[in-house]
């Protein structure tokens, strides 16, 4: 993805479908190990994820296989 923010985006695409699915979750860790660092945006991104995957309103899609 390598845009600006792009765990920002990543986060918000499973915010809209609330779900977490494995190819975001892949993304996300994709773009973190590419960065090598997190934005204070990205980061407070991924804090609001936790939150509403914690309270239950975004699921976590298992992997199969």
């Amino acid at each position: 993805m390598n845009t600006p923010y792009a765990i920002r985006q990543l986060v918000e695409k499973a915010l809209h479908i609330k779900k977490l699915t494995p190819e975001i979750e892949n993304e996300i860790n994709s773009e973190l190990t590419q960065l090598g660092y997190i934005s204070d945006v990205d980061y407070e991104a991924l804090e609001l994820l936790m939150a509403e995957m914690d309270a239950g309103r975004v699921q976590l899609v298992p992997r199969w296989g």
